[in-house]
């Protein structure tokens, strides 16, 4: 099999936590597998941006030779894939999110969108969303192919039990668990879920949500005002650990996104993540979700704030203990066959001998 020689550079990268340095580590480890993949990667977190794009394109000038492709990790770093197009013949991949281009800032949209990104041999977008987005701003869609994000897969699933959960949260828990997990923002709706979803005269589930975001107040606000903290408990930030022991004790996970303008779901990992555990998913039928779940088959996706939808699939999931098992049981084998990072990194692959 042929190696490719690979030079992976990423904006963010472990060990600050989040979703594209999490996304960002898993390729380059899948990729390393079988190439040779070199890396320039920033570890410092958003404060050191500035300082790092000088650091990879000095250290560019002395290996950029070894390589045969350039793969970046995001669009903010099209300026790079820009500047290393002008002095080269290399070519070079952009992976993209939704937010790499709604980004409303106008020099961003003028400059990265209209000039960089554009330049780019190949656009890996990560959701068909973040595709028409792309499109929408006069990029060819033919420069552009969709990649799904991966998971790990845990072999074998981690043994926790309800008291484990119950020394989480501080508390007994009476009834099925609910849990929604992520970064907490106003487009991923659980502000809305909590008012509008949520009975607090039935106390068949408790609902879990852990992360952390800027509509963590108000989340705690409407707790508060809708008489629900004996229902709904939030947890804030979780570890590694933590968040296996909520995907492994929870019951349901719920992803309730609701639209916001300019603010796009590109890929909903966190649903993947949750059926990779064996966990039943309820999710918004918009945007990224779709990519990620496969509608009766790694979840069940309903309309965007329908109440009754909502209502409706949760009843039928917490109703029948057997049934809501086995779909679990399915849609973790299913994730397993097609969403593993091995399996992924064939396609990045494939896409990067191409050119």
């Amino acid at each position: 099999m042929q190696r490719l020689n690979i030079l992976f550079i990423s904006r963010a990268y472990p060990p600050v936590i989040g979703g594209i340095e999490r996304q960002n580590y898993e390729i380059f480890k899948s990729l390393s597998k079988e190439n040779n993949v070199g890396l320039i990667a920033n570890t410092k977190g958003k404060k050191m941006l500035p300082l790092f794009g000088i650091f990879a394109l000095i250290k560019l000038l002395f290996i950029l030779c070894k390589y045969d492709i350039v793969l970046l990790g995001d669009g903010a770093l099209g300026i790079i894939g820009w500047i290393i197009k002008f002095f080269s013949q290399k070519p070079v991949v952009c992976i993209v999110h939704g937010l790499d281009l709604t980004y409303s800032n106008v020099i961003y949209q003028k400059l990265w969108v209209n000039i960089f990104l554009r330049n780019m041999d190949k656009l890996i977008a990560v959701g068909n969303e973040t595709i028409n987005q792309v499109v929408l701003r006069g990029i060819q869609r033919s420069n552009l192919i969709f990649v799904p994000n991966g998971v790990s897969i845990k072999k074998p699933l981690p043994t926790y039990s309800k008291k484990d959960l119950e020394k989480l949260i501080g508390r007994e828990i009476h009834g099925k668990v609910l849990l929604t997990l992520g970064r907490l923002v106003k487009r991923k709706g659980v502000a809305w879920f909590i008012k509008e979803v949520v009975d607090k005269s039935c106390d068949s589930y408790i609902y879990i949500i852990a992360g952390d975001g800027p509509e963590k107040s108000n989340i705690n606000k409407i707790i508060k005002k809708n008489g629900l903290q004996n229902r709904v408990f939030y947890i804030g930030s979780v570890s590694d650990k933590e968040k296996e022991l909520l995907y492994s004790t929870a019951d349901l996970f719920i992803q309730p996104n609701i639209k916001v303008p300019g603010d796009i779901e590109g890929f909903g990992l966190v649903v993947l993540e949750a059926a990779s555990y064996g966990l039943s998913v309820v999710a918004s039928d918009i945007e990224g979700l779709r990519d990620a779940i496969h509608n009766g088959l790694t979840g069940v996706l309903v309309q965007e704030r329908n109440v009754a939808q909502y209502k409706k699939a949760i009843t039928l999931f917490l109703e029948n203990d057997e049934n809501r098992k086995q779909f679990g049981v399915n849609a973790r084998r299913y994730v397993m066959k097609y969403y593993s990072w091995d399996n992924i990194a064939k396609e990045y692959v494939n896409i990067l001998k191409q050119l």
